[in-house]
């Protein structure tokens, strides 16, 4: 018997689905079938937007702002309360290492708690105006949102998207990616548990396609905030411009990892292989293109492939794997795709590259070298284990080759030249950088990208002002 929510969470109760349809759900570590999940038709999307439109209109837009925070809070307590709970569930259904499923939860709960305190410091301003009299600003909620998250970070991407839309007194209708719907389900009990009114947060789970277009061409959702592949990005952007929605994206992205040889290149090679191997390289983040400077490119892609065949491959369930499976058959046989790719363009397999379990949808994290830029395997995102090293001579001609991606998420620059590190910085088209570290995500600042790597923020104040619309107040002497 499951002991895990498997029923769409609509106005603050479990519910079956109207079609009695069910999404089989796979630990990508077994292969086995542990769950079926109601599937949402499109009649229950309907459903969760009206129900969360009332909610809106009878209380949730205009309460306190005190007893906003208060709720919220709350939930970042009850979130911790249940951490190991939850973690074994993101596990068991996506394959997540069960120590960065224990991180990601206690970073769900920690955005919680951000935007609970964000609450009583969100205003707008008085501004002085050459008429005289007083002219002030308010911040006031967009109405009903439709949060649609991706398979890879589930749990805290649906708490960087339901807590500053609920803190600004929105209400959310969430869309869990129908591979990993479960912490998202659980989330929308626990919410309820904490106190958050009946239909301020929906939970659906069922195809992203059919879903999705509901959500996103209804015409009570006032916002889309989604985080996926680029090409459904734009989809949702077209979709959305028909009754001029507001839209926020993060899509995806080829993140350059660049070492000057001025660097610690040393701590740069121990510390990369995580930087793009992390949940098995299936992340927007993921530093996928290393750009060395020759002079020290041979021994740093040494020290990374040694570096790189010391991680830990295997069950997640067990603390000390570093690296689990990937998340599907078909995302692993979407990656081996790109590696048969670069194979056949001359790449050179540095390590990796193989199925080291016959049981399981696991990949060997790979390195590949002599990649030619013209591959797809250096142009698209793989999504998946796989990095590629090249060697630089000029900054210039090296910024050239990073900025020529369409993508611009994030990414890392290892120098100890600071005036080098701020001018690099400002020279690559990326929305998140870290210098001398491979951090992307921090709860109080803005995380999003440039170009085809999306619009809009998640993260930091930012994100609380995307889920407001501003209005102007005049009043006359």
């Amino acid at each position: 018997m499951n002991q895990f929510p498997t029923k769409l969470f609509i106005d603050g109760v479990h519910r079956d689905g109207s079609t009695g349809a069910r999404t089989p759900l796979i630990n990508p570590a077994t292969e086995a079938v542990f769950a079926e999940v109601a599937a949402a038709s499109p009649a229950d999307a309907n459903a969760a937007v009206e129900s969360a439109q009332r909610a809106w209109e009878e209380g949730w837009r205009s309460l306190a702002p005190g007893k906003r925070a208060e709720i919220l809070f709350n939930i970042a307590r009850v979130l911790r309360e249940h951490r190991e709970e939850l973690a074994q569930l993101e596990c068991t259904n996506i394959g997540k290492p069960i120590s960065d499923a224990r991180d990601e939860i206690g970073l769900g709960a920690r955005v919680f708690e951000y935007y609970a305190g964000a609450i009583g410091q969100f205003c707008g301003q008085t501004i002085p105006v050459a008429r005289g009299g007083l002219d002030f600003t308010l911040r006031e909620p967009i109405g009903v949102v439709a949060a649609i998250v991706p398979w890879n970070f589930p749990f805290p991407i649906a708490c960087w998207k339901a807590a500053p839309a609920l803190a600004a007194g929105n209400c959310v209708v969430l869309k869990p990616a129908s591979l990993s719907p479960l912490t998202a389900l659980r989330l929308g009990e626990l919410a309820h548990a904490a106190g958050l009114p009946p239909g301020v947060l929906q939970v659906l789970p069922g195809p992203g396609s059919a879903l999705g277009d509901v959500l996103v061409t209804h015409p009570l959702v006032r916002k889309v905030s989604f985080t996926g592949s680029t090409e459904i990005g734009r989809r949702i952007m077209e979709l959305a411009s028909r009754d001029l929605k507001r839209v926020s994206l993060e899509l995806g992205g080829k993140s350059p990892n660049i070492v000057f040889a001025d660097s610690d290149w040393q701590r740069a090679a121990d510390t990369s292989p995580m930087s793009v191997f992390a949940n098995t390289g299936q992340d927007c983040c993921a530093r996928s293109r290393v750009f060395v400077e020759q002079s020290i490119y041979e021994p740093f892609a040494r020290r990374f492939i040694a570096a790189t065949k010391e991680l830990v491959v295997g069950n997640p369930a067990l603390d000390a794997t570093q690296l689990g499976p990937l998340v599907s058959a078909s995302q692993r046989a979407s990656v081996e795709d790109f590696l048969t790719d670069g194979h056949k363009h001359g790449a050179h397999f540095g390590c990796g590259g193989k199925r080291p379990s016959a049981k399981g949808f696991y990949l060997e994290p790979t390195v590949l070298l002599d990649v030619d830029k013209s591959t797809r395997c250096w142009r698209e995102e793989i999504f998946g284990p796989v990095v590629c090293i090249v060697p630089f001579d000029h900054e210039t001609q090296m910024l050239r080759a990073v900025n020529a991606s369409p993508y611009g998420l994030s990414g890392s620059i290892w120098t100890n030249d600071i005036r080098r590190a701020v001018r690099v910085a400002r020279a690559v088209q990326s929305g998140v950088l870290s210098i001398n570290s491979h951090s992307s995500v921090h709860v109080e600042a803005p995380f999003g990208g440039y170009k085809q790597s999306g619009l809009g923020r998640d993260l930091g104040m930012a994100a609380m002002e995307g889920y407001t619309e501003v209005k102007n107040v005049y009043v006359a002497e």
